[in-house]
């Protein structure tokens, strides 16, 4: 595996065509659980183009504010719930159960199965637990798929206006998507449109109790309704929800800075890294909520530039201001540096984030 670590080469890489996304190029290697690897993370053109196109409408910037109400009218329910205790787990009591609805909104999952068990049931996918059987996990997720796929094929919810429902009727009726692909994008947006988002506020949330000076402009009532914006692209590239950007081996060999990539190599992308480079990002270590320019790299670049960034955006523009100000004073319940974070390949985001309320 090549591993690419500056902003330029990386941002380069991002949209260059010598590179694909297509893990059966690389024998033996199947990134994801069985029989759900293809979705628009894995594909090239023009699979790439055609599974984009039957997803994007329902991420357009004008749809998810629109779920403005709904993002602010679930947290301060949960906020209502974690104000009731001293100590509380950011992650599990807020991040978590605010991401997962959201994107449920979204693909229109019943509420009996907006739960934490089916939260764990995508998770354990991409975070083993010790001791669990793999086959036991990879059985669940596709019993649950399919409950979801049955649900919408039923009379009456197939007609229903989400997204979920009309991947069903391209499916069905269309042909314009295959029984595999709609389970796999079923799967991959489930588990990333709310990974994603939960990481971003898990991580920022930490960033901010370690600089109270910048937590601070942000809940200041004449500076923070101004720098919410500057303040989630900072958080974005500061601790980047995402290490790496997701799989890429060289479809034709390429020569970087002396270096020969051979076709079938695997090529990672270091998003976390390319974001604190010091040659693009000036003090790039130094946490600034009014950054500008910030051309951060967190959501990818090109045609598989993160198709849920202004989901994520706009849940953390919310979440993470009322977090600040609804608990108040609040302080880390254990060093930092004795926090842990999930061992996941792709995605950076602590396992559990408690904070002491003062």
């Amino acid at each position: 595996m090549w591993q690419i670590s500056r902003f330029e080469d990386v941002r380069a890489l991002l949209t260059d065509g010598r590179l694909s996304k297509d893990p059966g190029r690389v024998p033996g290697y199947i990134p994801g659980p069985t029989g759900l690897n293809r979705h628009v993370l894995h594909a090239d053109p023009a699979d790439h183009t055609r599974l984009r196109a039957l997803v994007n409408s329902a991420f357009v910037p004008r749809r998810i504010a629109q779920l403005e109400p709904l993002i602010a009218d679930t947290a301060n329910q949960l906020l209502d719930r974690i104000k009731r205790h001293a100590r509380v787990d950011v992650i599990a009591a807020f991040a978590e159960p605010l991401t997962f609805r959201m994107i449920c909104a979204i693909l229109g999952v019943p509420g009996e199965l907006d739960t934490p068990a089916t939260r764990d049931t995508l998770l354990a996918t991409i975070d083993p637990t010790p001791g669990l059987d793999p086959a036991r996990v990879e059985g669940d997720l596709h019993a649950l798929l399919d409950i979801l796929i049955a649900g919408k094929r039923t009379k009456g919810e197939r007609s229903a206006v989400d997204l979920l429902g009309a991947l069903v009727r391209a499916c069905d009726e269309s042909g314009t998507m295959s029984e595999e692909e709609l389970r796999s994008t079923a799967y991959l947006l489930l588990l990333v449109g709310h990974d994603t988002t939960r990481n971003l506020i898990g991580n920022g949330m930490l960033a901010l109790l370690r600089n109270p000076g910048q937590a601070a402009r942000l809940t200041d009532p004449q500076t923070g309704p101004g720098l919410v914006a500057t303040a989630i692209e900072e958080l974005l590239r500061y601790d980047s929800p995402a290490r790496d950007a997701t799989f890429r081996c060289a479809a034709d060999p390429i020569t970087l800075h002396g270096q020969q990539i051979s076709e079938g190599d695997i090529v990672s992308l270091l998003i976390g890294s390319a974001n604190r480079d010091d040659t693009h990002f000036p003090a790039p270590d130094r946490l600034d909520l009014g950054r500008t320019p910030n051309d951060h790299l967190s959501f990818g670049h090109g045609p598989h530039f993160c198709i849920g960034a202004a989901l994520a955006r706009l849940e953390g523009a919310i979440a993470l201001p009322l977090l600040l100000q609804r608990l108040g004073s609040v302080t880390l319940a254990k060093p930092a540096e004795q926090l842990v974070w999930r061992p996941a390949r792709v995605m950076r985001g602590l396992a559990a984030l408690p904070v002491v309320r003062n």
